[in-house]
């Protein structure tokens, strides 16, 4: 009776320690996962500032290309 009982309970250990070895594993997963978007969200919106920088350049050397050609 007292192995039955020994045993159930190293069951009950390695499952409870299974399931948050399980848990800490899909936290890690999901908190990678979250910083990776998070940079690549950051990168977006990185160049979507510089984007109108460089389309007002562009319509200066449009400007300056209609210009030379006229000339």
């Amino acid at each position: 009776m007292a192995s039955e009982i020994t045993v159930a309970v190293l069951a009950l250990i390695g499952t409870l320690s299974g399931s948050a070895l399980g848990i800490v594993a899909s936290a890690k997963l999901t908190n990678w996962r979250l910083k990776s978007l998070e940079d690549e969200v950051r990168e977006h919106n990185n160049f979507a500032r510089r984007m109108p920088v460089v389309e007002e350049q562009i319509k200066g050397i449009t400007h300056r290309l209609e210009d030379l050609e006229k000339a």
